[in-house]
């Protein structure tokens, strides 16, 4: 393949696949593609609540990697769906680890962005000995300034028309706390009040989502089956500070994964989540590689952003 193609492998099938029962209530579907005795490496989906998708498993070369994915709990494939019982951040560290011996792992590298960049570090924090590299991409470090700039108060200004759509299911009264106000419809026994409130929470990040509005990540998003998941998932984490016990938990124990070889590539132009982010964690982890890609936004799908974590999927698939 070549270095100066910004392009995916070729499509791949799982060799293997399973679904792991991680509490009485959940239980993970998972797969593997790639090499079984090539480098292991954990792909951790965004949201929370996304899902993987089948282009996620492209971003390795197939005789090199042995890749694992997986749907976290309440989406995509994992059961029961769109459920927020039993479903933190901290359950979600521990799946990881269940996974990783479930499978016979010693070690594996992380790759994540968005949310699985906030997943990749906790997991690492907490077991910083089982992680070979870090992959990081479109940094969210789960703090009240960021929640705040995506969904109360500062993105907005910069999409005032997309914003009005995202403003519409809740009443001027309620306008005060957003997230609080969406929560109470996502957790709403009336479907129609749930569907309404998830779509338009969906539609918000998919339209936001690259540098240049691309309707095919809108219709993505405003998926009913999706948006279910997405949105109430993810509104269930964000009103509960992602269970992180302060707000600036990741910064400040960034020490703990200082030895772990750690690329962070981010868009310039990400709105969703901004590039001080990347900046402040390149700061507290001073031997990682950081690459800010100029004309990207948010998405791993952004042509930049595809052919840099590539890259280094390549150069560290030894």
């Amino acid at each position: 393949m070549s270095k100066a193609a910004p392009r995916l492998y070729p499509a791949i099938e799982p060799f293997a696949s399973g679904c792991l029962p991680v509490s009485e209530r959940h239980s993970l579907y998972y797969e593997q593609v790639g090499n079984p005795a090539g480098k292991p490496v954990v792909f951790l989906h965004g949201g929370p609540g996304g899902g993987v998708m089948p282009d996620y498993r492209r971003y390795f070369d197939p005789d090199k990697w042995h890749v694992v994915l997986f749907d976290q709990r309440g989406c995509g494939r994992s059961t029961p769906f769109a459920d927020i019982e039993e479903n933190t951040t901290w359950d979600l560290v521990a799946d990881i680890e269940k996974i990783r011996v479930h499978l016979g792992l010693s070690r594996w590298a992380v790759f994540g962005g968005s949310w699985g960049s906030t997943l990749a570090l906790c997991y690492s924090i907490a077991h910083p000995d089982v992680c070979t590299d870090l992959f990081l991409r479109g940094i969210f470090l789960l703090r009240k300034q960021e929640i705040d700039w995506f969904y109360q108060q500062g993105c907005s200004r910069l999409f005032p028309d997309l914003w009005q759509s995202y403003l519409e299911p809740i009443p001027e009264g309620e306008r005060g706390d957003l997230v609080a106000a969406y929560y109470r419809r996502l957790t709403s026994t009336d479907p129609v009040v749930r569907q309404q409130a998830a779509k338009a929470w969906s539609i918000w990040e998919g339209s936001t989502s690259k540098l240049m509005f691309d309707p095919a990540s809108v219709g993505k998003f405003g998926n009913d089956q999706f948006a279910d998941a997405f949105a109430r998932i993810e509104c269930h984490y964000f009103t509960n500070k992602g269970f992180l016990p302060e707000d600036n938990y990741l910064l400040n124990n960034a020490d703990a994964i200082k030895n772990i070889r750690t690329v962070i590539v981010h868009g310039r132009y990400d709105v969703i989540c901004p590039v001080e982010n990347a900046w402040q964690l390149h700061k507290a982890l001073p031997q990682s590689e950081l690459h800010i890609i100029a004309d990207a936004g948010h998405a791993l799908s952004e042509s930049g952003i595809t052919a840099k974590m590539i890259e280094y999927t390549d150069k560290w698939s030894d």
